[in-house]
């Protein structure tokens, strides 16, 4: 068995123990989550326990406070089994009066809320978590930290990763189960996790049967639109060029998106909408992406010598894994990842806020001269395009990138940086 990871999910997890009576840690299955929250543990409770679900349920139903005894933090994984839990815990950490009582795990949101009466404000903390980034799979060299980018300082890194192993990384993703395994398993794992999904959790989310075919149809036209802000209906339309139903209907694709967020295998980012110099029209439809890209590489059933010949499709889905890793990486220093386009159609591929105010702009390259000169034009439009009399001026500008040699600043203040050089 490969020796645990560290996860940044570690240190926040201890962060929110230290503030709130009970931490939900969220995130898509396989993730970690359960890994994760077992090193912070005291007492362990498994609600999908086959030998004691039964039992489990029934208590839930009758005696519930029997459940949540044991060593503090007392781990509940997968709690959305039993939603009911919810109040209780609330309740017994209103009794308590302590920090750190419980820790919840759920790979879905429950399928009904009827049993949930109180949204658990000031005694529950959230927590997500998503496949490993490239940091903390071992992937990263960690030479450049983000939180070093808003204090605009110099950075030194060295990229050890070509193209063809970043293909890689794309293809096999961030699943801790992947790591130490032969290459041909690793490549497989995004496989087993998307048959999953397709063919029993997608209807097992909320008791809802689905169909498997519609499903794979559906999330297939999804990862060819990775990074756009494609409608109901043109994800419609592009299932419609595959297979031929006339039942399908833009509300079966919304039914269908709707269990795959509730699984936390779908994560669109939310669009920016800065104060801007002039009357520009703000796109304000979110940015489609999968959690990670490999679920996207299982759709299309790709490999990685099939992204080296397709540097079209291989441009998406590393968009789609440095969304990923920027996402794990912001969260971890109190800021959120945003898309910005307006209607002249400058697009920013990503833009970390800060809570305090503070934000960058980020555009993601494969490499090369000209696709990294395009990416500081675009940069520098949109820096332009602010109105910085009523907001800050970005605290940095920064192209992250496949390959490329170094992590280095430029003369213009522009940053340059392959994505496996950094970390939080």
């Amino acid at each position: 068995m490969e020796p645990y990871k560290f996860r940044i999910a570690d240190q926040l997890l201890q962060y929110r123990l230290e503030e709130v009576g009970a931490v939900l840690v969220e995130g898509t299955k396989w993730c970690g989550k359960t890994t994760t929250c077992e090193q912070a543990a005291k007492s362990v409770l498994y609600l999908a326990d086959p030998e004691m679900k039964a039992q489990y349920m029934d208590l839930a139903n009758t005696e519930v406070k029997a459940l949540l005894t044991g060593d503090t933090p007392h781990l509940i994984d997968e709690w959305q089994l039993a939603p009911q839990l919810w109040d209780a815990i609330r309740f017994e950490v209103d009794h308590r009066r302590r920090e750190g009582q419980f820790i919840l795990t759920g790979s879905s949101v429950p399928p009904s809320t009827d049993k949930i009466s109180h949204t658990g404000t000031g005694r529950f903390a959230w927590l997500k978590m998503r496949p490993m980034s490239l940091y903390e799979s071992g992937d990263s060299t960690g030479e450049v930290g983000l939180e070093q980018l808003f204090d605009n300082a110099n950075i030194e890194g060295r990229n050890t990763l070509n193209l063809e192993k970043m293909a890689y990384l794309v293809c096999r993703g961030g699943w801790p189960a992947s790591l130490g395994k032969s290459e041909r398993v690793a490549l497989r794992t995004p496989y087993n996790y998307y048959d999953a999904v397709v063919q029993s959790d997608i209807s097992r989310v909320d008791n809802v049967e689905r169909n498997p075919l519609w499903a794979d149809t559906l999330m297939r036209s999804y990862s060819r639109l990775q990074g756009s802000q494609a409608s109901s209906k043109v994800i419609l339309d592009d299932m419609l060029a595959s297979v031929s139903q006339k039942t399908l209907s833009t509300q079966t694709v919304e039914n269908y998106l709707s269990a795959l967020r509730k699984m936390f295998v779908v994560e669109d980012l939310p669009a920016w909408c800065p104060n801007l110099r002039s009357k520009t029209a703000i796109r304000t439809s979110p940015t489609r992406y999968f959690v990670d890209p490999a679920i996207a590489v299982a759709a299309m059933r790709v490999s990685p010598k099939d992204l080296m010949g397709d540097l079209r499709t291989f441009g998406f889905l590393f968009e789609t894994l440095c969304i990923r890793d920027l996402r794990v990486y912001a969260e971890a220093i109190d800021g959120q990842v945003f898309h910005y386009r307006d209607k002249t159609e400058l697009e920013c591929d990503a833009v970390i806020h800060l809570r305090n105010g503070k934000y960058g702009l980020v555009e993601i390259k494969l490499g090369g001269d000209e696709a990294i000169a395009a990416a500081v034009k675009t940069l520098n439009s949109l820096e332009n395009k602010i109105n910085t009399d009523q907001m800050m001026k970005p605290a940095f500008k920064a192209v992250l990138t496949a390959v490329g040699q170094f992590a280095y600043r430029r003369s213009d203040d522009i940053y340059i940086i392959p994505v496996a050089c950094l970390k939080v």
